[in-house]
């Protein structure tokens, strides 16, 4: 059992008895700190991951046009997202060798994620313009997201938190390590 704590002097309520998983962390990206102000490829996290290492920029793999990389504030454990080299925000702004890199690179982010980690399907998807929800609207980048059975509990609904079970350093070398590696 988690202690109570103790009601803070000066603030207005009466603790409520629940019980309380903080994740302070989260708070980077409800306050968009991490954004890029003005939507600049010097400021743009896609554009500033393939400058690192793969580890520090949480790279899995990287192709001649596009890089699968480790999402920050993922939805689930392994949440990966694909992403051109070049700092476009529209899908139709893909060259025909960009569009066909980014196809195979999702397929085998799959196949790869499948072999790992043996999810019960997926949500693949792209939201084109802020309006449409995306968050780094400047820089295109498609969702690969691992679900399985149960995998919306009450935890996001009631507490706003998702216990992710791996940090991404080790998720970000079983993955890399799996990339290309043939199905069983």
């Amino acid at each position: 059992m988690i202690p109570e704590p103790e009601a803070a002097a000066g603030f207005p309520g009466e603790p409520d008895g629940l019980q309380r998983l903080w994740t302070p962390h989260r708070m980077v990206y409800v306050g968009g700190e991490n954004k890029p102000k003005d939507g600049s490829e010097n400021e743009c996290p896609f554009c500033v991951a393939p400058t690192k290492s793969d580890e520090d920029g949480l790279i899995i793999a990287r192709g001649k046009t596009v890089f699968a990389v480790l999402n920050l504030y993922p939805y689930n454990p392994g949440h990966l997202l694909i992403c051109p080299y070049r700092h476009v925000p529209d899908y139709t702004d893909l060259t025909q060798e960009e569009t066909l890199e980014f196809a195979q690179f999702s397929q085998e982010a799959m196949r790869m994620i499948r072999r790992v980690s043996k999810p019960h399907g997926f949500n693949l998807g792209m939201n084109q313009g802020a309006v449409a929800g995306a968050g780094i609207a400047a820089h295109l980048h498609q969702h690969v997201v691992p679900r399985w059975g149960g995998d919306a509990n009450f935890f996001p609904i009631i507490a706003q938190t998702k216990a992710l079970p791996l940090v991404h350093g080790q998720v970000r070398e079983m993955y890399s390590e799996s990339w290309n590696t043939p199905d069983a």
